[in-house]
């Protein structure tokens, strides 16, 4: 009877200690981001007829984990390139959008190796244009709505496969809505 008691508290542990290992207390993201900034009336960027922009940069952001499916999100990122009006690039010219946002993130740890994820963040982004030295730049509220997948490869490290955002800013008193790709590497910390 005592090695049946035994064996049964030893497979309920089993599934908890599985379990904390797929939560981490943290992870810190890192890689390569596409934005592609749209503006509806084409002129609150340049003051020109620039509707959409297609730029390169990074995407970073630091996690910390309440439980299994509940965590907060800082995300960090930065964006550069140069305009093009009816599909003609304009020299000199030098565009960069950076933005600081936070919130909520929500995840599906269910099946060990993938991590499904949703995030609500929101806070501010800071845009500029210039060229030969002189430019203007300006901070206005933003926000991101989306998410991605992460592909667990050890306890610590994973690759975010996809994370997709539809980012809304409010540059000069209008409204642009954005899109925002981003992969990379995920390092995972402690233990849940």
């Amino acid at each position: 009877m005592r090695r049946l008691l035994c064996g049964a508290a030893l497979a309920l542990l089993i599934p908890v200690s599985a379990r904390a290992e797929d939560t981490p207390k943290a992870e810190v993201f890192g890689g390569y981001s596409y934005f592609r900034f749209s503006d509806p009336t084409g002129t609150s960027l340049l003051g020109t007829d620039v509707v959409r922009l297609n730029l390169n940069g990074w995407n970073g952001s630091v996690a910390g984990n309440l439980n299994s499916w509940l965590g907060v999100v800082g995300d960090f990122s930065g964006h550069y390139g140069s305009p093009s009006i009816l599909g003609f690039g304009v020299p000199f010219v030098d565009v960069k959008e950076h933005s600081f946002l936070g919130g909520p993130q929500i995840s599906y740890r269910k099946d060990g190796r993938f991590t499904p994820f949703a995030h609500a963040l929101f806070g501010v982004a800071r845009a500029g244009a210039g060229t030969f030295g002189f430019g203007a730049s300006e901070n206005a509220f933003a926000m991101a709505l989306g998410g991605g997948v992460d592909l667990r490869l050890t306890n610590s490290i994973a690759v975010r496969a996809v994370q997709a955002d539809y980012v809304q800013t409010r540059f000069l008193d209008d409204r642009q809505n954005s899109a925002r790709l981003s992969f990379g590497i995920v390092f995972r910390f402690g233990e849940k």
